[in-house]
């Protein structure tokens, strides 16, 4: 009750979704959050951000927008396909701002320009089920964008990346990834491109604990934060090696 701020009715609900305690493989398993299908829509765990959609459209028009998509190293194709340009108010401002918005599966959008980073409510994650064998999570959208990106103009198939006919879940935020788990592992193999960064270490490796079907697919991006880092600085961290080896000789 204190942690959701909601009744006790309203907590025994919430109570109900843990998935029941069960031994796997022998090794015990903690209780997780049951993702149902439907929930998709209906998730109400998400506190007021204060944002106000105006509209989102397709495509990107807005010149600073485009900009700030070449910028990422996103394919404009790619932004007009799976995002929108939002038109939103923040708190009691009455000034419209616009942003690259990503729309999650409760309704609410993931919101990018180049001075801001935020999200509309509810917050929840956005799942694309393309119904084959193969799903690829990412904690942001922007990841995501420019996995699709790698898609379209690669000439030949990494190593890192799965088939092209892959379901996809952007999480938008790493706290939704332990209530996620059974809805991954609908999917035969789940490839995971979360960020180097302690957080997503840690779920990578509970996964790879948890099954096989789990696999990680960050060794890609090595030395980079996350995939859309990696694009956006390709051949920095050589050259910075480099340099560093040449003052070491020097010294």
């Amino acid at each position: 009750m204190e942690f959701y701020k909601c009744g006790v009715s309203d907590a025994l609900q919430k109570l109900s979704s843990f998935h029941p305690q069960k031994f796997v493989k022998n090794n015990y398993q903690r209780p997780l959050f049951h993702l149902h299908e439907n929930s998709l829509l209906n998730y109400k765990d998400a506190t007021e951000t204060g944002i106000r959609i105006i509209a989102a459209k397709q495509p990107l028009d807005d010149l600073g927008l485009c900009r700030y998509v070449r910028q990422r190293r996103i394919e404009k194709s790619i932004a007009d396909n799976y995002a929108y340009e939002v038109h939103f108010t923040a708190g009691e401002k009455e000034k419209i701002y616009r942003a690259v918005g990503f729309k999650n599966n409760a309704g609410g959008y993931e919101l990018r320009n180049e001075y801001f980073k935020g999200s509309s409510s509810p917050k929840y994650i956005s799942y694309i089920n393309n119904k084959v064998k193969n799903l690829a999570v990412f904690e942001g959208f922007f990841d995501f964008l420019t996995y699709q990106t790698i898609l379209q103009n690669q000439q030949h198939h990494l190593s890192n990346l799965p088939v092209r006919q892959a379901g996809f879940l952007v999480l938008n935020s790493l706290s939704f990834f332990e209530r996620s788990l059974l809805l991954m592992e609908k999917h035969e193999r789940i490839h995971l491109y979360l960020d180097h960064d302690n957080a997503g270490r840690k779920w990578t490796e509970m996964a790879l604990q948890r099954s096989r079907n789990f696999k990680d697919e960050s060794a890609l991006y090595t030395g980079y934060k996350d995939l859309n880092d990696w694009v956006m600085n390709f051949g920095n961290l050589l050259v910075k090696k480099e340099l560093k080896k040449s003052i070491g000789r020097h010294l």
